[in-house]
Order: structure tokens, then C-alpha cells, then sequence
């Protein structure tokens, strides 16, 4: 998985902290003496992937540069609950007023990371791969694809500029268009933008097919059921690229894979997640 570039998380870390601690953190100021230092354990409460800890190190770090980390779990790795994810070492003020902006970065990345390996589990041992959508946080998709990347899915679009998706409102505004709605979208799609690849979304297998002759490179089969994205495929017959789509639960998500679809679009693993239940466990005695 690519990594995050260390400018950006200062710059969303920064941000974050500003909006905690506004004109100053009145209850650490008022109770911890300036000179204090604390040894504290991240520790998550439950199974969980994860992800976002260069976040944590940034926003500890941005108001203690002395620091001392040790036995940090990189992102990506499977925990059970009671692990500790890191141990720090520093200014207790610091600790304290970063605590909540650390762990909410952590608990929410590696939401989507142990959200995200729950789908990849339920489909092992088929070729299927599980894609992210753009149904994400605004202003944190580039971090929430790359939680989706530690939980072992696979990055789909990452904006409207890198791939020609047609989906059922672009058909409907050129209903009516010679031969039929598909085979004008991709024929424009490509005279514009001939380097990006084309995907359309079909909801029948009447559209798969006007998708293959046009030349589509990827179908997206939305909504159908696992007979008739059996069937896609075997229409297809590896001609174009197929993607399952539209309500994808865990519960589901094997019957879709065992119809032999490539890829499978779920938007839960970003738009639904649950905070991982984390923690910052001060050792009093440290």
C-alpha cells in the first residue's frame, strides 16, 4: 500500500489539533504541572486492522517534538483485543491534549481498514476483489482509501478525472441517442478521452451486451441478482472487466464472489464503519 505523504498528515493533523484545543486545553493547563512526563500505552479494545498510526505519531509529536516511541504496530497488522498498538513516552500535557485527536484518527482509519478485511475474508479463495467507491468522509478520501488498502482491498477511482464511469443518470440524458444510450456515451468517452479506460454501469443484461459491443473496459453489474451476474459473466466471457455493485453486505458478499465477477464495489467499508474501540492507558507508574 502507498504510504501517505508525511506533509499531508502534518497538514490534516495540524487542522485537527487547532480545532481541539481552539485558545488552549483549560483543564490540562489547570491540573498538570508543566514539567510532568507520563509513559502511556495505546491499547485497542477489540480484533481490529490497523491504520492511521503515522497520525498518532504527528499529532503527539506536534506538541511534544521530544517523544519517545517504542514497540509500534505498523498499519496492516491484525490485532486482538488487550494489544497494545504503541507505547509513548513524553510531556504530560502534551499526551493529554493530543490523546482525543490521536485516537481519532487511529479509531476511524482503522474502522474502515477491519471493515474493509471482513469483506476481503468472507471472499478467500475466490478471484474476486473488493473495491472501495467514493462514498467517503469529504476531505479524508485519499486516507480512508488507504485504510482501505491495509484492510487488503483494492482503490477504485480516486476522483471524477482518472477513469470514465457512465452510470444510469449519464443514459438517461442522452435518452434517445443513435444507436442507444450506451454505444453513444463510450464513443464520446472515448473521442475525448481516449488514454482512460471506460466502465459502464449496467443494470440488464441488455446493457451488458451493448456495453461489450461498444467496447467498454470494465462493466459495473448493478443490483443484480447472483444468477444474473452469473450470466453477465459468461456473456462477457472475459471480453471486459466485471464489477459487482449495489448493496453488498458481508452476509452476501460470498454469494456474489462465487458467480465469478473480478471485483466487488462496497461502499459500507468507507460510508458505515464503526470507530474501532481504542484507548490511551496512562501507567501510573511509569
Amino acid at each position: 500500500m502507498r504510504e501517505l505523504p508525511l506533509q499531508e498528515i502534518r497538514r490534516l493533523v495540524g487542522e485537527a489539533l487547532r480545532e481541539d484545543i481552539r485558545s488552549g486545553d483549560a483543564t490540562t493547563a489547570s491540573v498538570v504541572p508543566a514539567g510532568n512526563r507520563s509513559c502511556a500505552h495505546m491499547v485497542t479494545r477489540e480484533t481490529m486492522v490497523v491504520s492511521g498510526m503515522a497520525f498518532a505519531i504527528a499529532a503527539f509529536q506536534s506538541l511534544d517534538p521530544d517523544v519517545v516511541f517504542r514497540d509500534v504496530v505498523p498499519d496492516g497488522a491484525r490485532l486482538m483485543a488487550g494489544t497494545s498498538l504503541m507505547q509513548v513516552t513524553g510531556s504530560s500535557r502534551a499526551l493529554l491534549t493530543a490523546e482525543r485527536t490521536a485516537l481519532n484518527f487511529v479509531q476511524r482509519l482503522s474502522g474502515v481498514a477491519t471493515a474493509t478485511a471482513a469483506f476481503v475474508d468472507a471472499i478467500a479463495g475466490t478471484p474476486a476483489r473488493v473495491l472501495d467507491t467514493r462514498k467517503t468522509t469529504p476531505g479524508w478520501r485519499a486516507l480512508e482509501k488507504y485504510a482501505v488498502a491495509c484492510g487488503g482491498g483494492v482503490n477504485h477511482r480516486h476522483g471524477l478525472d482518472d477513469l470514465i464511469l457512465i452510470k444510469d443518470n449519464h443514459l438517461a440524458a442522452l435518452h434517445g441517442a443513435s444507436p442507444n444510450p450506451v454505444a453513444a456515451a463510450i464513443a464520446r468517452a472515448r473521442a475525448h478521452f481516449p488514454y482512460l479506460k471506460i466502465e459502464v454501469e449496467a443494470d440488464t443484461l441488455e446493457q451488458v451486451s451493448q456495453a461489450l459491443a461498444g467496447g467498454a473496459d470494465i462493466i459495473l453489474l448493478d443490483n443484480m441478482s447472483p444468477a444474473q451476474l452469473a450470466a453477465a459473466v459468461r456473456l462477457c466471457a472475459g471480453r471486459a472487466i466485471t464489477e459487482a455493485s449495489g448493496g453488498v453486505r458481508l452476509e452476501t458478499v460470498r454469494s456474489i464472489a462465487d458467480t465469478g465477477v473480478d471485483f466487488i464495489s462496497v461502499g459500507a467499508i468507507t460510508h458505515s464503519v464503526r470507530a474501532i474501540d481504542i484507548g490511551l492507558d496512562f501507567d501510573p507508574t511509569a
